[in-house]
């Protein structure tokens, strides 16, 4: 096992964005790692059943990734996600002696980088036009019909009031697989009811097929966001990305973004 490697550049994926220079930001895909089995390669989550040192190594690895982009001795820290709205700051993940329970992180601080894990949610990462403030959220269908992605940008408003905004959509799955009772499907049209479009009758009765960055978008235009990014779905590309729905147990993908140090000089 050899967990001292590098990443190479086709294990990453570079947001094509408008985001000022300052900032930097990666999405990881399950290529380039060290795991083995059902989570290879780059696991990057220690809460899915892999080897803990494999996945140690493989965030060795993409820290070693986020230095070379500009954050020289780049630390990685987690929230414990849990499918809700909570907001946390990446200083306060970094001081934190416990497992801090959210589903996104911003910063205004140069060289702290704001991560979160997915494997079919959606991953949203967030810029200001300025490079004054960023983030990472992880939406899944709870988490977006909650108001998780308005949390972020709330926290990062009240950060940086003057700023516009951009957000990057990461790979999550797709709108032909991922399959919603009803339920789900009349809780997102109580609160949007313009998306009925959004979903399209499942094969199975009572059942629809759900297209979450479509639902994304729209909770993101209504809040004065510029989207870019999305298109890419995790249930059907195996060797490409983790998939919970597609394989159950498996490994979790990283969106990582951050502002550069030199931005704080």
């Amino acid at each position: 096992m050899n967990a001292t490697g590098t990443l190479p550049d086709t294990a990453l994926i570079t947001p094509d964005w408008p985001a000022a220079p300052a900032v930097g930001a990666l999405q990881t895909t399950r290529v380039g790692g060290i795991s083995e089995g059902v989570w290879a390669s780059l696991n990057l989550a220690l809460h899915t059943g892999d080897d803990p040192q494999r996945v140690a190594g493989n965030r060795r690895r993409l820290a070693q990734a986020v230095a070379a982009r500009g954050v020289p001795g780049a630390e990685l820290h987690w929230p414990a996600q849990v499918h809700g709205t909570r907001v946390v700051r990446a200083e306060e993940l970094a001081a934190a002696d416990a497992p801090v329970e959210a589903d996104a992180v911003m910063t205004t601080r140069p060289g702290r980088v704001c991560a979160v894990q997915t494997a079919d949610c959606l991953p949203v990462l967030f810029a200001g036009t300025g490079g004054e403030a960023v983030a990472a959220a992880h939406a899944g269908w709870r988490g977006l019909v909650d108001g998780v992605l308005e949390a972020t940008l709330a926290a990062l408003r009240e950060a940086r009031p003057q700023a516009d905004w951009h957000a990057w959509l990461g790979p999550a799955i797709g709108p032909d697989a991922f399959e919603v009772g009803a339920e789900v499907r009349e809780r997102f049209l109580a609160v949007q009811p313009e998306m009925a479009a959004a979903f399209r009758p499942a094969a199975r009765d009572g059942h629809w097929l759900a297209d979450l960055e479509a639902l994304a978008r729209d909770r993101l235009a209504q809040a004065g966001v510029v989207v870019h990014g999305g298109g890419q779905c995790t249930f059907s590309a195996p060797d490409r990305f983790f998939s919970y729905r597609r394989d159950g147990t498996t490994g979790r993908l990283a969106s990582l973004v951050w502002i550069c140090p030199e931005a704080g000089a």
